[in-house]
């Protein structure tokens, strides 16, 4: 049997935990549960995993807490599961770096929808075959590598802010709604929001730009959408 991918699950409720890792296991997934967010973060080191379905609400450490301590160091995809609907969660959840949120209860089948479109994602991300860097004054874009340096800093980017770093960077000053940019980066088929493209253009220029509510780079149009400047 081939596994398809690791998959980290945490969730502290045992009964959703089990139906979830059966589910996936069903389908040829390795899931290693973990009941709080101490457990998940070892699991991550340990396993290596390729996604995290991430809790909000666990027992000691958040969902949030453990969200911002892997994008620290990883850029694997977060999923975030969890009851909660205000949209303030959502939004924290994708600032803190998380690429997808699916609210409870949620059908298994869409559930794993997003976790293949994601790994499919990522992979094809980090299998860019153009060994070209993109260098826009002291903004450098590695493509082969997929980093990204200012002023010859690294800037520790997430999956999801990289690639639509790369798809504006990839086309200088040209415009891209943020439909275009949702339906790039997420897929046709996703069931989000564009509130999303706006909650990482507004991450990317916290991470890029000196002044982000001036910026260099990640220009908005108004009325159109966004580009990246090089004028």
């Amino acid at each position: 049997m081939t596994v398809k991918a690791k998959v980290i699950l945490a969730e502290d409720d045992e009964g959703i935990r089990g139906l979830i890792q059966l589910y996936l296991e069903n389908r040829n997934y390795a899931v290693f549960p973990a009941e709080n967010g101490e457990q998940a973060l070892e699991l991550v080191q340990t396993e290596n995993p390729q996604i995290v379905l991430l809790d909000i609400e666990m027992p000691g450490m958040n969902g949030f807490d453990v969200c911002q301590q892997i994008r620290e160091k990883m850029d694997i995809p977060i999923i975030f599961i969890s009851s909660r609907k205000d949209v303030m969660d959502k939004i924290k959840c994708f600032e803190l770096g998380g690429d997808d949120y699916i609210t409870k209860p949620f059908d298994f089948a869409e559930m794993e929808a997003r976790v293949r479109a994601f790994l499919r994602r990522y992979h094809n991300g980090h299998k860019q075959t153009d060994s070209s860097i993109l260098q826009y004054g002291d903004l450098s874009i590695n493509l082969d590598a997929f980093k990204c340096f200012l002023k010859g800093k690294e800037i520790n980017l997430s999956a999801i802010e990289m690639r639509m770093l790369i798809m504006l960077a990839k086309k200088p000053n040209q415009v891209f709604s943020a439909e275009q940019i949702y339906n790039q980066i997420w897929g046709l088929d996703s069931m989000g929001d564009v509130q999303t493209v706006k909650v990482h253009i507004r991450n990317l220029r916290s991470k890029l730009e000196e002044i982000p509510t001036k910026p260099l780079f990640i220009q908005t149009v108004r009325g159109f959408g966004y580009r990246f400047n090089i004028d």
